[in-house]
């Protein structure tokens, strides 16, 4: 069994951009969105490479996961019968300890950027980048999952205006 931590951040200001390394287009479809049980995606990397990935929080910044690759060919298919998508650029950073990513999302989901830092164990400790704000994680209203079903754009006005303050 896979567990995976990570804690997530929004982003302030532009200065992550000076650690950018790498960039992936990522376009994720939901089969499940049930935070009570296992929630199910598809994940299409560069539309070259594809994922089948199963998750359930054990709570606060951990989870457990288990990912496999799956044929092109079936990811687009199912792709295209999902109703809960979103699609973001992910920057992959040079910063340690950690391996930390930045996430900028698109469509009905833009403009939010949100800091992701994968840890090896909890108790780990990690400097957080003052370009980062708001700690999201255990959030699960800003899980991607969350946001692919109840997008940005369709949050309430008064909500979106609260997101400029964080």
């Amino acid at each position: 069994m896979s567990i995976e931590t990570e804690r997530r951040f929004l982003v302030k200001n532009k200065e992550w951009q000076v650690l950018i390394k790498k960039c992936i287009k990522i376009r994720q479809g939901y089969l499940s969105t049930d935070f009570q049980e296992w929630i199910t995606r598809i994940r299409i990397i560069n539309n070259q490479r594809s994922y089948i990935t199963i998750k359930n929080s054990k709570g606060g910044m951990q989870s457990h996961e288990f990912e496999y690759k799956i044929p092109i060919h079936d990811a687009e298919s199912i792709w295209h019968l999902l109703n809960y998508k979103l699609i973001k650029q992910r920057y992959l950073l040079d910063l340690n300890p950690g391996s930390w990513v930045v996430d900028c999302f698109k469509n009905e989901n833009s403009p939010l950027v949100i800091a992701e830092v994968e840890l090896e164990a909890p108790e780990l400790d990690v400097m957080i980048p003052d370009w980062c704000g708001k700690e999201l994680t255990g959030q699960k209203q800003w899980s991607n999952a969350a946001l692919a079903k109840f997008p940005l754009s369709k949050w309430p006005q008064e909500d979106r205006k609260k997101l400029a303050d964080l």
